[in-house]
């Protein structure tokens, strides 16, 4: 369609513009504009009789520009966000959208499969949000392509997710957690058994899983697995030591001996900005293991006025929040705002 049939008429309509004219052309308005009274005579402001013609003739035009530009610009949006498909760009070998092959651009509907082989990659328009870069050996499908919800499921394989629309608009499932973007730009992957790794170059991206929340900040990972889902965010420049602590304490059933020994090499190795981590750990450790999250937390960042060792260790949601402040990633309430209930995975 060219864009400028909503400007002026121009060109040949696209389908849905045509549909939504069709049903919505009963009620468009043929009436003359009503006279509105002015607020103040012209006489009683100090303007002239020339001045007085051309402020009240000028104004009723610009009122009208300003409503002709606007519902043109509902419309183009509304088309473009509700449009139920993605459009997919080939950028290597032979990339397929259900049994097709494509060889130039395809469109992605919803409930569509986009699969790509070792030498295949591709490009996906997330309406006009975002851009979705799919890796070789990568299976999704398209679940929903709506105005206030964009969502794929990623069963296998690698994406380049770069979106600038406001949170929550974009979702990806995996079998094991959901992707919710704040604002970001991230890679996900997925291997065969249903494991994941969420990497996050820029923003914010919410790691869920039935009531297990991970909020990983630029800079940082976190891992995921089938039947657990999301573990504890770190960022990438831990050590690899600190890196196989944490994940045994995620996934891994440990002996007491060899948690405690796990937990040991996290505490020690967290540096000031491991705050982050040591912050999630406080509510997937046990009564014991917290008072010690909170002692080296509590040495690597002083805990705020407000906040006592006591709440920390009750998990008052108050004082969680206080100390997050501290830290540096934004104030707990604009993520607490943005994270709401995560819509579940689709079935």
């Amino acid at each position: 369609m060219n864009d400028d049939y909503l400007w002026d008429g121009s060109g040949e309509p696209d389908p849905e513009v045509a549909r939504l004219e069709s049903l919505l052309g009963r009620f468009r308005h043929t009436r003359p504009a009503p006279e509105f009274p002015w607020p103040a005579r012209p006489e009683a402001m100090g303007a002239s009789q020339p001045q007085r013609r051309w402020f009240r003739t000028l104004v009723p035009r610009l009122a009208v520009a300003a409503a002709v530009v606007l519902v043109a610009a509902g419309a183009w949006w509304a088309v473009r966000w509700t449009r139920p498909a993605w459009e997919v760009a080939r950028l290597e070998g032979s990339p397929k959208v259900g049994s097709t092959r494509i060889t130039g651009t395809a469109r992605l509907a919803v409930g569509q499969w986009l699969e790509t082989d070792g030498s295949s990659r591709a490009d996906l328009s997330v309406g006009m949000i975002g851009v979705v870069r799919v890796e070789p050996n990568t299976r999704l499908r398209l679940l929903r392509a709506r105005a206030n919800e964009q969502r794929l499921a990623l069963v296998r394989g690698t994406v380049h997710a770069h979106i600038w629309a406001p949170p929550r608009l974009f979702t990806v499932e995996t079998p094991s957690a959901v992707a919710v973007d704040l604002g970001c730009t991230y890679t996900l992957h997925v291997d065969d058994s249903g494991a994941g790794m969420l990497r996050v170059t820029n923003g914010w991206v919410a790691f869920e899983l039935s009531g297990r929340e991970s909020f990983v900040p630029e800079g940082a990972m976190c891992a995921t697995r089938p039947g657990i889902g999301p573990g504890t965010p770190y960022y990438e420049d831990v050590s690899p030591g600190f890196q196989v602590a944490l994940s045994s304490l995620d996934f891994d059933k440990l002996s007491l001996d060899a948690r405690a020994t796990a937990l040991g090499t996290v505490l020690t190795e967290a540096r000031k900005r491991d705050a982050l981590t040591l912050w999630h750990l406080l509510s997937r450790v046990n009564a014991s293991e917290r008072a010690l999250v909170y002692d080296r937390m509590a040495a690597l960042v002083p805990p705020p006025p407000g906040v006592t060792r006591e709440g920390i260790l009750a998990l008052d949601r108050r004082m969680l929040d206080l100390w997050w402040n501290q830290l540096g990633l934004r104030n707990a309430t604009w993520w607490r705002f943005w994270k709401g209930p995560w819509p579940p995975p689709s079935q």
